[in-house]
């Protein structure tokens, strides 16, 4: 599983940054990890130097083998809830959309 991470100007990309959403991201989606192809995540600070509350978002979509791109936006005070709160929504949305096909199966 390839996961490709990016920001805006307003958020540094940093090693720190990246290795930990990365790891989120890796944690939450260890049981697609087979039938995910690649993972893009982006990054953004909506107020950026400015302080603001639920200014930060990610958003995190998702290709899988033979299938259309999934994509999820979480909003939150923080990077590191807005990265969880996405990779929670992907998961459970990747859940339902695999669940589906065994049920077709």
């Amino acid at each position: 599983m390839h996961i490709e991470i990016s920001t805006d100007r307003n958020i540094s990309g940093s090693d720190r940054l990246i290795g930990h959403a990365k790891g989120i991201i890796q944690h939450a989606l260890i049981h697609f990890s087979g039938q995910i192809t690649r993972v893009e995540v982006h990054l953004s600070d909506a107020n950026g130097a400015k302080a603001g509350q639920y200014d930060k978002h990610c958003m995190i979509e998702v290709r899988l083998e033979g299938r259309q791109p999934t994509a999820v936006t979480h909003v939150a005070a923080t990077l590191d809830q807005a990265v969880k709160g996405a990779a929670g929504k992907l998961k459970r949305s990747l859940k339902s959309t695999l669940g589906r096909l065994q049920d077709e199966k």
